[in-house]
């Protein structure tokens, strides 16, 4: 097995240790508040006095700031820095730069499970970056997830990992609104489970409703067909949906915003288009 240091030691940083630590590995760990890293000591890691021990630094922090905060004016020579904290693409790739500069290589990730998913099936995170580095550390990252490279530009892994958290964010978010218009009426959010489980499940199918798959082939063709569904049909009804909650004393903010663009994109001319014409007001904002 391999050596791996563990740089912060939140809730996500913490069950990466704990699960290096059970695959087997020698893991060392280090994190700004010493105390955190008692319980993994306790299981058998070892603390560092600096956050540049060893060659594979594995980081879990909140921002890219927090990186350059710990590191400080250290070196990195030869050192292999994965960090799958958060931030945007362009800090990424300026994050890749400034380690480059210290003699280190950065390997970018965006690991796409919550804490109690780390090392489970079904768990993988996106990395980019220079694939022979990040293929020399595989084995090890395996651990805590399926490795699915994307890319050597040190942005994409974010830029996927923000891609998803975009769907992810704002179909709960819907999914929150609807439960609550249904609760205006009396109805358990458990009745409606089965319902909402059909609607995400058939978006990711190939069947009518699989919207994930219809939407890319049209945005890569360039073509919306509308004949069937127009966006103008899809506004009003949105605009309905809108109205529904403001009845029922709910908030609205973010389907107002919604509907804002809908009606945006039909007033631009593509009403006849299908729903797949917004992405153009997405490009051209």
């Amino acid at each position: 097995m391999s050596e791996v240091t563990m740089i912060g030691l939140g809730p996500m940083g913490a069950t990466m240790a704990e699960t290096f630590l059970a695959a087997g590995h020698d893991v060392t760990v280090w994190n700004r508040t010493a105390s955190k890293a008692d319980p993994l000591v306790a299981r058998g890691a070892k603390w560092a006095d600096s956050p540049v021990t060893g060659e594979l630094l594995v980081v879990s922090q909140i921002s890219y700031q927090a990186m350059y905060d710990s590191f400080g004016d250290a070196r990195l020579d030869g050192k292999v820095v994965v960090n799958l904290s958060s931030d945007t693409p362009q800090a990424l790739r300026e994050a890749a730069e400034w380690v480059a500069g210290r003699g280190g290589t950065l390997v970018t990730g965006g690991i796409m499970v919550p804490p109690p998913g780390i090392g489970k099936p079904g768990a993988y995170a996106f990395y980019s970056g220079p694939k022979p580095i990040l293929d020399r550390h595989a084995s090890t990252l395996e651990a805590l997830s399926e490795v699915t490279y994307v890319g050597h530009d040190q942005g994409l892994a974010m830029m996927y990992y923000q891609a998803q958290l975009l769907v992810f964010w704002s179909s709960l978010t819907s999914y929150m609104h609807a439960m609550a218009l249904l609760r205006t009426a009396g109805v358990a959010p458990s009745e409606f489970v089965p319902f909402a489980r059909e609607t995400f499940t058939g978006l990711g199918s190939d069947g009518p409703m699989g919207f994930a798959k219809i939407l890319a082939e049209e945005f890569e063709a360039g073509v919306y067909p509308g004949e069937l569904n127009s966006l103008h049909m899809q506004a009003e009804g949105l605009g309905h949906a809108v109205a529904a909650l403001e009845d029922a004393g709910l908030e609205t903010t973010v389907p107002q915003a919604l509907r804002r663009l809908f009606q945006r994109a039909d007033a631009e001319g593509r009403g006849h288009e299908g729903l797949g014409t917004v992405i153009k007001s997405i490009m051209k904002p």
